[in-house]
């Protein structure tokens, strides 16, 4: 049976004792008593009947000179002595009960005995049902915030009296709390002030053993105070002294286990044993589950595209994981600023609290992906308005791949340089190269595309372009030289100056015999000697020679004769009259007589014919023309015939264009 105190005993006992009858005045034998009444609880055994008490039967029992009402005294053990009047009522039950009989006695006279009025068993059994203490929930109200302190929060939870709590009970310390807001709370009591303590847990108040079991079996958090702290951990009083250890205390050290003496928590009961009345509670696991719940609401009312505070945990070489109360989100390092970041620790550190925007919710993974230039203007908004095709730029080189090099021109704005665009002449095979990262260049832009946020640029086209000059520089025939860049199969490249490239075909190289390859003769890097031959400078190409400075034969047959000598030749062709006067040594010929020749026959200044030949002067006339001499007198002169062996004279030489002209002799 549960005990109970005097002081809790002694209400019920005096309002049972109120509807008592009071004393007859009847004069009393011996010495007059108090004036106070007095009465006196007797036990009584089955079938025993209450007699009325004398002064005479019992001794006298003298009230304090203090006291003021009537007292009753419970008696441990039953009476001895028993009344030998007997009672008007009926007999009793078997069972024992205890009976309140009045012992007073007024002005020294015996007080009649006092009827009996209530059985004192089925008064206790009332009062222990009414006082039987039992485990609830506090329940479940909604909370408004009504102002706010340096340290705690006051709510209206719907009654006269305000609730309270701490400052630490809301994330990040109650800064985004505003008066209005509302939050599911739980009342765990009232604090020294008279407020309402409240709890944002569902919390039990256990009173007794049995509240402890149930909130025990049923898994519910307790309200306790921190009374002390002892070694592995601190005493909690929650009804009854409990245990808990510090590495469930929800503490970081003993600093902090130290700081919760004296204050009220909520705890689960993890361990239960009425019998040796040892009990274990957890703080931390309340801890965490209020965090979780707090996470899942906080989660709940986020949406894409809202603008939450946070602040930096950790930083990896991607990005930066920030807490926004409860909630974990990555800003990626691409979205950290519209300028390009290689590592997120050179703008942050651990601990920064940023304004950032909720770019994607995964409802799967519950993955939060934030960014921070997002709440920023973008600048690519306006580039059109800002930059034109044909403008001069200056930017640094922020990144150099294969096939080119990123320049940032200003913040957030990148444009490439192309390798085919870094130089006119040098054929650029990677952008290192010629650029490194953090230099600064000058650029020219070529194109904008604003849609796909791409800006074309040149660098080649800060310097003149040298195929401006080469129609006055190497006019056609000219002779020109420089080193080999490449060789092909069809020709090799040659640089005559810088961006300046010209191509020798295969066939031009060398004069007397057939190559298979530019290698059979050529090496890159061999400087050679060439003649233009011919330009296009709307395709930027150069044609050269080099057979066509190689000296041949034709040349010194050229520097050894003049017009007007006379040579022999072999006719090669008829139409056109071609003569071969050397070997590889050809002539045009104008076919026709010689000024010299005789008329052809019927004409009238022909001399008459000679009735007879005189031969020995037609012996003489052919050998002197065998021999060159003038001809013979009305010799005509003889077509001719391919394969004729002629005499010619020379009637035109050009060593530029190595052409000869002859005539017939």
């Amino acid at each position: 049976m549960t005990e109970h105190t005097d002081s809790e005993n002694q209400p019920a006992l005096e309002s049972a004792s109120a509807p008592l009858a009071e004393p007859a005045a009847e004069p009393t034998t011996g010495e007059a008593l108090a004036v106070a009444p007095s009465y006196e609880v007797v036990y009584m055994p089955a079938h025993a009947e209450v007699a009325e008490t004398t002064a005479a039967d019992e001794p006298a029992v003298e009230a304090p000179a203090s006291a003021a009402e009537p007292s009753a005294e419970l008696s441990a053990e039953p009476s001895a002595e028993l009344s030998a009047q007997p009672t008007t009522g009926e007999a009793l039950a078997t069972a024992p009960s205890y009976q309140v009989v009045n012992t007073a006695v007024i002005s020294g006279e015996e007080a009649p005995a006092a009827e009996p009025v209530e059985d004192f068993g089925d008064m206790l059994a009332a009062f222990e049902k009414s006082h039987k203490h039992k485990t609830e929930a506090g329940p479940t109200l909604q909370g408004t915030v009504v102002s706010l302190t340096p340290e705690q929060v006051f709510l209206d939870v719907g009654y006269k009296i305000e609730g309270v709590l701490p400052r630490a009970a809301f994330e990040k310390n109650a800064d985004t709390v505003q008066r209005g807001d509302t939050f599911p709370v739980s009342i765990t009591g009232r604090n020294e002030e008279g407020y309402y303590q409240l709890s944002r847990f569902k919390v039990a108040q256990p009173k007794d053993w049995t509240g402890l079991q149930a909130a025990f079996d049923q898994k519910l958090a307790v309200s306790g105070t921190v009374t002390e702290v002892v070694k592995g951990g601190a005493r909690v009083d929650v009804g009854v002294r409990a245990f808990m250890p510090a590495s469930r205390s929800g503490t970081r050290d003993a600093a902090e286990l130290e700081a919760l003496v004296g204050q009220q928590i909520t705890c689960r009961i993890t361990k239960l044993d009425v019998a040796d009345e040892d009990v274990v509670v957890d703080r931390r696991v309340v801890l965490e589950e209020q965090a979780l719940a707090a996470a899942g609401e906080r989660y709940a009312a986020m949406k894409e595209g809202d603008v939450v505070s946070g602040t930096v945990r950790s930083l990896m070489p991607y990005g930066a994981f920030l807490d926004l109360g409860g909630l974990d989100g990555l800003l990626h390092v691409s979205d950290i600023a519209w300028t390009r970041i290689t590592k997120p620790e050179d703008v942050l550190t651990v601990g920064d609290k940023l304004q950032v925007k909720i770019l994607k919710i995964d409802p799967e993974t519950r993955k939060l992906s934030l960014g921070l230039k997002q709440l920023q203007p973008e600048p690519w908004e306006t580039v059109p308005q800002r930059f034109q095709a044909g403008q001069r730029v200056s930017g640094t080189v922020t990144r150099v791949q294969d096939f080119g090099a990123f320049v940032e021109i200003e913040p957030g704005v990148e444009g490439l340089i192309h390798v085919s665009e870094m130089s006119w002449g040098k054929k650029v095979r990677v952008a290192s190269d010629i650029l490194k990262p953090g230099e600064r260049v000058d650029a020219v832009i070529l194109n904008i595309q604003p849609e796909q946020r791409r800006i074309a640029l040149g660098l080649k086209q800060t310097l003149t372009d040298p195929w401006t000059e080469v129609a006055g520089k190497f006019p056609i025939g000219s002779q020109v030289s420089g080193p080999v860049t490449k060789l092909m199969a069809f020709g090799a490249f040659v640089q005559i100056a810088e961006g300046v490239e010209g191509m020798v075909h295969i066939s031009e190289i060398v004069a007397d015999r057939r190559l298979n390859h530019p290698s059979d003769v050529l090496r890159v890097g061999h400087t050679v000697q060439a003649q233009v031959l011919a330009i296009d400078t709307g395709k930027r190409q150069i044609k050269l020679s080099m057979k066509q400075l190689i000296p041949t034969s034709i040349d010194e047959y050229i520097a050894e004769h003049k017009v007007g000598d006379k040579v022999s030749g072999r006719v090669v062709t008829v139409s056109p009259a071609v003569v071969e006067l050397g070997a590889g040594i050809m002539a045009a010929c104008r076919a026709g007589a010689s000024p010299g020749a005789p008329a052809t026959a019927g004409s009238a200044s022909a001399p008459p014919a000679q009735s007879k030949a005189d031969l020995s002067s037609l012996s003489s006339m052919l050998s002197a023309r065998w021999k060159g001499a003038t001809p013979a007198p009305g010799a005509k002169p003889q077509p001719l015939e391919t394969g004729q062996v002629r005499s010619f004279k020379i009637s035109r030489l050009d060593a530029g264009t190595k052409q000869i002209e002859v005539e017939l002799a």
